[in-house]
């Protein structure tokens, strides 16, 4: 989880992007306001909401709830108390994870105000953390590698190859049958 500081700007950020989707409107022809809700649980459509994206934007809504109920989630935990239950990978893991978030968030938040996101330099950032998530990925994938044991390994290539008999043990071998 980020630091208090960073925690502060995720919301921040969230709530930039949430009041945003949230925000009030005036419709052209009634001069009321109405809520963004009012407007997704279907009570009033007008010309200025196209019928089409309906269904679009109430996705939108719920994953923005979801990500509203997430962030609370965590949150409502301290980083220290977090940090201590974990080992050194999983840490860094929480770390990478929450800087991609809030990256990703303010990606969004930078869209919603008519900015290309793909010319600033949170796209840089963005890649940085993705390019430390494969190394993370790549140490998680040698940690569940398995290990070889070369002693038992050498048996068992030692016993699967044929090896001929000496001429004189099958000799014998074959005079022991015939005799019983």
């Amino acid at each position: 989880m980020p630091s208090p500081s960073v925690s502060t700007s995720a919301a921040s950020v969230l709530e930039g992007v949430c009041g945003r989707a949230r925000s009030t409107y005036r419709t052209r022809e009634e001069g009321e306001e109405q809520s963004w809700s009012a407007i997704m649980a279907g009570e009033e459509i007008n010309e200025d909401y196209p019928v089409e994206i309906h269904e679009y934007l109430s996705a939108f809504e719920n994953s923005i709830g979801a990500v509203d109920e997430m962030l609370k989630t965590m949150m409502s935990v301290s980083r220290n108390e977090l940090l201590q239950k974990l080992d050194p990978l999983e840490q860094a893991k929480v770390d990478l994870v929450s800087a991609y978030t809030l990256n990703s968030m303010f990606w969004v938040y930078l869209a919603t105000q008519g900015v290309n996101p793909k010319e600033h330099p949170v796209k840089q950032e963005l890649e940085r953390i993705r390019v430390y998530m494969n190394r993370v990925k790549e140490i998680t994938d040698k940690k569940k590698a398995g290990k070889l044991d070369r002693g038992a390994a050498s048996r068992f290539v030692k016993n699967a190859l044929w090896e001929p008999k000496p001429k004189n043990a099958s000799k014998v071998a074959n005079k022991g049958k015939s005799k019983n």
